[in-house]
C-alpha cells in the first residue's frame, strides 16, 4: 500500500501543471520623465492623471517589454512604453521612441508630428525587426471622445528606433462603430517588403487588410465577424457588464504547402472559434465575394461562459492560446484536434492573479507573455491603487500545456 500511495504522488506531482511567473507588477504606472518639475506640471494641468493609465497591450524585443497604454480616459502620458526585461518588477514605463512623442493632449486638433503615437491598444513585432503599431488616433475614449487624426498603423525599425512608415486608413476602410483594437502582421525574414497586416474591427464587423508592397488596404466583410447575441454578458471582478465586441482576435498558422497561413479568429463577444486562409484576405479584391463566403469556415465552440481577449498561435507546439476573461485564467487548443469544450482546456486560473488577461504574445525563444490589468474595475468602477493591479507573467509555452490536451 505504501508503495502504491507513493506512485500515485508521483504520478500527482508529474502531472501539475506548470504556473508562470510574475515578472512585472504595478499598483499604478508612471514613466521615466524628463525632470520631476515636468511631471508635477503634467499633474497640476490634468494631462497626467495616474489612475488613467491602465497597461494593456505586451510584446517582447531583445530586452525589451513593449507595454502600450491606451487613451481610454484622460491624462494618459504615454500610450508607447517599453520596460528593461533585466529592470525592475515595478520600474517607470519608458516612453517609445520618446516621451515628446507620446506626451500630447488629449484636445490636439493634429499631429504634432509624423512619428506621434496617439492611442494604442496592441502591436506587432514581425521577424524582420519591425514594430507595428495600430494607433486608434483617438483620445479619452471612455469620456469626451477626440479623434485627432483617422486610425493609423505606424512601423519602427527595432534597430534604429526610426519611423519607417505611416499609414492612414481609407474612409472606406471604415464604418460609424469601428474600433480598431488589434493587429497581425503576415510576413518572414525573406518578405520583408511584402508584409500584410490584419486588422479587426471590433464595433464595425469587419477586417482590414493592409499591403506594405501595395501600400494599399481593402476592408473584409463576413458574417463570422459579428458578435453572438448569447455572448455578451460578463461578469470579472464582481462586475456585471454587457459587450458587443465582434471579431477581435487574429492569430496566425506557420505557412501551409500552398505558402499561405491559416488566420484563427474569434470575436470578443463569442464563444466560437473561425479560420480563413489568408490567400482570400490578401486577394479579396479580386475575388468572386459569394463564391468566398463558403471559405470562411467554422471551427467549433469552446462552451459556455469561454469569451476569449487575444490569442496567438505558436507554431512550435501547433497550440493556440487564448485569454479566458470570464474565467480568470489562460486556455488553449491544440490545432490538430476537433475543436471541442474537451479539447479546450484552461490551462491556469486564478481571480486574484489572472483577473481580466488582456493581451498575450509567444515570442522567439518560446516564452508566453501574458498581461493582466482588471479592465472592467477600471471602466466602471475605480481600482484600489494600495494593491497591486497590473501585472505581466511569463511561462513556457511548452510548460504551459505540459500533461494537458493541448499537449
Amino acid at each position: 500500500m505504501k508503495l502504491l500511495a507513493f506512485a500515485i504522488a508521483l504520478v500527482v506531482a508529474s502531472c501539475e501543471a506548470a504556473t508562470p511567473q510574475l515578472r512585472f507588477a504595478w499598483k499604478e504606472v508612471d514613466y521615466e520623465w524628463n525632470t520631476p518639475a515636468e511631471r508635477e506640471n503634467a499633474i497640476k494641468s490634468g494631462d497626467f492623471v495616474p489612475a488613467n493609465n491602465l497597461p494593456l497591450g505586451l510584446g517582447r524585443w531583445k530586452n525589451k517589454l513593449f507595454v502600450t497604454v491606451p487613451k481610454w480616459k484622460n491624462g494618459v502620458a504615454s500610450s508607447l512604453n517599453y520596460v528593461d526585461l533585466n529592470g525592475t518588477s515595478d520600474q517607470l514605463l519608458k516612453p517609445y521612441p520618446s516621451l515628446k512623442d507620446n506626451f500630447i493632449p488629449d484636445s490636439a486638433k493634429d499631429l504634432p508630428s509624423n512619428k506621434t503615437i496617439i492611442s494604442v491598444f496592441r502591436i506587432y513585432i514581425d521577424p524582420c525587426d519591425r514594430l507595428w503599431v495600430m494607433d486608434t488616433g483617438l483620445a479619452d475614449i471612455w469620456g469626451a471622445g477626440n479623434q485627432i487624426v483617422r486610425p493609423s498603423i505606424v512601423i519602427f525599425d527595432l534597430k534604429t528606433d526610426q519611423l519607417l512608415h505611416r499609414y492612414f486608413f481609407k474612409l472606406e476602410d471604415m464604418k460609424e462603430d469601428s474600433f480598431f483594437a488589434n493587429i497581425v502582421v503576415d510576413v518572414d525574414q525573406n518578405t520583408c517588403d511584402d508584409a500584410f497586416a490584419y486588422i479587426p474591427d471590433l464595433g464595425g464587423y469587419g477586417v482590414v487588410v493592409y499591403s506594405l508592397k501595395q501600400n494599399d488596404s481593402w476592408r473584409v466583410a463576413h458574417h463570422f465577424f459579428h458578435f453572438e447575441p448569447l455572448a455578451g454578458s460578463y461578469r470579472v471582478g464582481g462586475v456585471e457588464f454587457h459587450w458587443t465586441d465582434g471579431v477581435f482576435a487574429l492569430a496566425l498558422s506557420e505557412p501551409r504547402e500552398n505558402g499561405f497561413r491559416t488566420m484563427f479568429f474569434h470575436a470578443f463577444s463569442s464563444t466560437k472559434e473561425f479560420c480563413v486562409s489568408t490567400e482570400l484576405l490578401r486577394n479579396y479584391t479580386h475575388i468572386d465575394k459569394q463564391e468566398a463566403f463558403h471559405d470562411f469556415k467554422l471551427l467549433g465552440d469552446r462552451g459556455q461562459g469561454t469569451q476569449a481577449s487575444a490569442s496567438f498561435y505558436d507554431p512550435n507546439t501547433q497550440v493556440l492560446f487564448y485569454g479566458q476573461v470570464n474565467r480568470d485564467g489562460v486556455g488553449c487548443w491544440n490545432s490538430n484536434k476537433p475543436y471541442t469544450p474537451e479539447n479546450n482546456v484552461l490551462i491556469f486560473s486564478d481571480p486574484k492573479l489572472y483577473e481580466f488577461p488582456n493581451d498575450l504574445k509567444i515570442d522567439d525563444e518560446g516564452l508566453m507573455w501574458i498581461l493582466v490589468d482588471k479592465l472592467p474595475r477600471f471602466l466602471y468602477e475605480t481600482l484600489d491603487p494600495n494593491e497591486v493591479n497590473y501585472r505581466i507573467y511569463s511561462i513556457s509555452a511548452k510548460d504551459a500545456i505540459a500533461g494537458t490536451a493541448c499537449e
